[in-house]
């Protein structure tokens, strides 16, 4: 049925594990990398046992594949040293808690507000509510890249 199947060398399963590998460098995300290896191990495992058929290889290829990704997910998870600024590339979360004032009203519970040198989106807690221009308004959470606020007399009665 499948009669290139039956055709594959050890030789095509290393050839494709290295060019799986090389995906990896022009691919970020560390995947390929265990593809690539579970590739190269099919194809050791095929010259040791020249006499596995294609749909074992196959098999063999698929449980080798989750297995190394797997193992190379906590392999990276270890090696990633935890830091001392997790909001560094998340400056939307870095404003919760922060209060500003608004420089024209809300509309639909949506509006802009500029803080620093950005002009930031949000919505309004409780969904729906309306906000004046002048309003002293508290970050409260993060959806996305809109900001949700609350009035800051709200914000730090409950708080």
């Amino acid at each position: 049925m499948i009669e290139w199947a039956d055709s594959i060398s050890f030789w095509h399963w290393l050839a494709f594990g290295v060019f799986v590998m090389l995906i990896e460098v022009l691919v970020p995300g560390v995947i390929f990398l265990w593809l690539g290896i579970a590739a190269v191990i099919t194809g050791l495992a095929y010259a040791a046992i020249p006499s596995m058929s294609w749909e074992i290889q196959a098999i063999l290829f698929a449980v080798l594949s989750v297995i190394s990704i797997f193992i190379g997910r906590r392999i990276v998870a270890a090696r990633q040293a935890p830091t001392d600024h997790p909001t560094l590339n998340r400056r939307g979360r870095t404003l919760i808690g922060t209060q500003h004032t608004l420089d024209a009203a809300t509309s639909g519970g949506r509006g802009r507000v500029r803080i620093g040198d950005s002009v930031w989106r949000f919505t309004v807690a409780p969904q729906g509510s309306e906000l004046a221009a002048g309003t002293r308004i508290a970050v409260v959470e993060v959806d996305g890249t809109t900001l949700v606020v609350e009035a800051a007399a709200e914000a730090a009665a409950e708080g």
